[in-house]
């Protein structure tokens, strides 16, 4: 009974610690167009995968038609970051629990909160049950005045999401502030300092390259910088690249938005680069298995081994091998297998001599005595080649029948 005893608790936990699916802000809204805008704005101002890595979380969306209303106003991308962070309360409201708020009100923090960036109490969203079926929403630094009301619930998964509709943008001096831009770092400085130096040197050397590179750092950046030791390896390859190949090849390593390293443990799949274009693909495939990312071309697997710098929008991962594009390179045939020597068989046969044929009775039968006998030696090897292969299959029964049973069988030689 202790092996179904033994499975039983395996199966239990396996159970216990199998991961659950995390919630995919992007997905749910792909479902439904009338919150496209604000689904592809939640993921240029990288707040998507902030709310991918929570849980017990409320997104607050509006339509096409409010989105287009706030854009209106021509607001910097991260301006806009701030508005719709205050539309992300970090508690769960589901549509229930909307009606059914403890007094009637309630007052919920938002990602905009928890920036640091909020001023006083502007960070927080006041919610209140104003009966008749209706629920009033209202930035708490907007003199108490509810501004949007909710409409519909989207999609709810208690209580870890509450993906809900709301009537307006949520109005708020301190959130649609012109917000400074973050100051642009020095790419091939940082790589430099972290040992990727060859790298900054190649992409210093190739302008096209590096300006595509620091046109692309406001809206988000992400750099896969190989190792002095790996691209110093390669170099040789590269410099039989074409002028633009050497290019396509240095931007290859950039992705045009910001993937912080738990963005990346946390998604698999093919990444778009800097070098994609049109029916040049120029993608990878991102793998996680634990704590370790690896990102795979055609021809390449490596390693993401440090990293150089991850604040949005910026993440610079060193890793431990050049990436090859299949567009640039190809698989290397296999060897094609050596011709085989010519058979005795093959060789030219001497002339018969002219004579008379024997009849089948006329030819001797052959002597037993003639075929070479097996010599005592090799006799006696394949008599202990037997002894030890038996022996060896009594020992593994023992063994299988000791550990199945749980028992110590004697050995007898």
């Amino acid at each position: 009974m202790q092996l179904p005893t033994a499975a039983l608790l395996l199966l239990l936990l396996l159970l216990v610690v199998a991961p659950s699916d995390a919630h995919n802000i992007t997905r749910i809204l792909e479902k439904h167009p009338e919150f496209s805008t604000f689904n592809r704005y939640l993921t240029l101002t990288h707040l998507a995968p902030d709310i991918n890595s929570r849980t017990t979380i409320t997104v607050c969306a509006v339509n096409n038609a409010a989105m287009d209303a706030l854009l209106s106003k021509h607001p910097s991308i991260y301006t806009v970051k701030n508005i719709l962070s205050l539309h992300v309360l970090l508690d769960y409201f589901g549509a229930k629990k909307l009606h059914q708020i403890t007094n009637g009100t309630a007052l919920a923090a938002t990602m905009y909160q928890a920036t640091g960036s909020a001023p006083g109490s502007s960070g927080f969203v006041n919610i209140t049950d104003l009966h008749g079926g209706k629920v009033g929403f209202g930035a708490e630094n907007n003199d108490g005045t509810l501004s949007a009301t909710f409409v519909k619930s989207v999609e709810e998964v208690p209580y870890n999401i509450s993906v809900i509709q709301i009537s307006n943008i949520l109005p708020s001096a301190a959130a649609e502030a012109p917000a400074p831009a973050p100051a642009k770092q020095n790419l091939t400085a940082i790589m430099s300092r972290h040992g990727c130096k060859v790298f900054a040197d190649t992409l210093s050397a190739f302008k096209d390259a590096l300006n595509t590179f620091t046109d692309n750092l406001d809206g988000g950046l992400t750099v896969f910088c190989p190792l002095d030791d790996a691209l110093k390896s390669f170099l040789p390859k590269f410099k039989n690249l074409s002028a633009s190949g050497k290019v396509q090849l240095l931007e290859f390593h950039g992705v045009p938005v910001y993937q912080s390293i738990a963005t990346l443990k946390s998604n698999n799949g093919l990444q778009n680069t800097l070098a994609t274009d049109g029916a040049n693909k120029f993608d990878f495939t991102v793998q996680n298995d634990g704590e370790e990312v690896t990102l795979k071309t055609k021809l390449t697997t490596a390693k993401i081994t440090d990293t150089l710098i991850d604040e949005e929008p910026l993440a610079i991962f060193a890793i431990n091998k050049v990436l090859q594009p299949k567009e640039l390179f190809k698989a290397e045939s296999p060897a094609p297998a050596p011709t085989p020597e010519p058979a005795a068989a093959d060789a030219p046969t001497p002339p018969k001599k002219k004579g008379k044929k024997k009849t089948p009775a006329a030819e001797a039968p052959a002597d037993a005595s003639d075929s070479p006998a097996d010599s005592p030696g090799d006799a006696a090897d394949d008599t202990a080649d037997d002894s030890n292969a038996a022996l060896g299959r009594y020992v593994s029964v023992a063994l299988a029948l000791g550990l199945g049973l749980g028992l110590a069988l004697p050995l007898v030689l």
